[in-house]
């Protein structure tokens, strides 16, 4: 999220945002936050400014004076569309909240959907939605479905896989550009934009199977989605989904890269609260970031 890309309004303020941000790429980030702090001092409502102040001086290290120029934005504007609990939470300065503000994923994905599939397909190599697929044709040989839900439906990846197995697909998804893509493609009777815990049940029937591919890794506590899925299926219908993979007995963490990451114990555990038992379970390289190997767990589960 580049300054240069939310403008302050002020021109100084603008100019030495820029520099702030060639001395950050220099690697200078104490140049840089003291940049950035004579920019918002000349542009004081500027949120974003604000908190790429508070960036670069947790880059530098000064992770109490961080802490407190977060909090400053944070109150500036609750709904926290730039994800500020969960970099409070990086520093240790909070704890790690079950999920992140509805309105930093919305945007989040609206920023990136209209170079979303190249950029995660082509150049992150992302795998899961072939990868789901597969765990749920193991799962169920030769099923078709009467009815799916693709919670955190995106751009329609995963819908497009599903398609031929389903005769009814609605996804819902909290970003409209991502909503604009897959509407586009055709594969879906009906898209919501809301949160996942808002997809509606489907009047007097049930989903026999419930997807959500890449979408649980910007959530921490589980427990909810898997229940609320619960609510929409009857007994026999099918769950599937992937996570980021953490260590044993880590419940869920958060990762620098503010997503979260889930234990196979929780899940499980998880999962049978919400009545669920696991069916098919593969432990799977998701897609590449900044070059290295993300680890998941692919679930798909039945419910009881």
């Amino acid at each position: 999220m580049r300054s240069s890309l939310h403008r302050s309004g002020d021109d100084l303020a603008d100019r030495r945002a820029e520099y702030a941000e060639a001395y950050a790429k220099a690697g200078d980030t104490a140049a840089a936050a003291d940049l950035m702090a004579q920019a918002v001092e000349r542009a004081p409502d500027w949120l974003l400014g604000r908190v790429r102040w508070g960036e670069f001086l947790a880059e530098a290290g000064e992770t109490e004076a961080a802490s407190a120029v977060f909090r400053q934005a944070l109150a500036q504007n609750e709904a926290d569309p730039y994800g500020i609990s969960l970099k409070l939470a990086r520093l240790g300065a909070e704890p790690v909240p079950d999920a992140p503000s509805p309105s930093f994923v919305a945007g989040l994905f609206d920023q990136y959907a209209d170079g979303f599939e190249d950029a995660l397909v082509r150049r992150l190599e992302y795998r899961v939605p072939d990868l789901l697929f597969d765990l749920v044709a193991r799962a169920a040989p030769g099923a078709r479905f009467a009815a799916a839900l693709d919670l955190g439906c995106g751009t329609g990846l995963m819908g497009e896989r599903l398609k031929p197995l389903c005769d009814r697909l609605d996804g819902i998804d909290l970003s409209a550009g991502m909503l604009e893509k897959a509407r586009r493609k055709r594969l879906y009777d009906t898209l919501l934009e809301g949160d996942i815990l808002a997809a509606p049940r489907l009047g007097d029937s049930s989903y026999d199977l419930v997807t959500a591919a890449d979408v649980l890794t910007y959530l921490g506590d589980l427990r909810p989605v898997f229940a609320h899925a619960a609510s929409l299926q009857d007994a026999g219908g099918w769950l599937a989904f992937s996570t980021e993979r953490a260590e044993d007995d880590a419940g869920f963490v958060l990762r620098p890269s503010l997503r979260y990451a889930h234990s196979v114990d929780y899940l499980e555990a998880a999962l049978q609260d919400a009545g669920y038992a696991v069916v098919n379970r593969s432990a799977e390289t998701l897609r590449r970031d900044r070059g290295e190997a993300i680890a998941g767990t692919l679930i798909v589960a039945r419910k009881r």
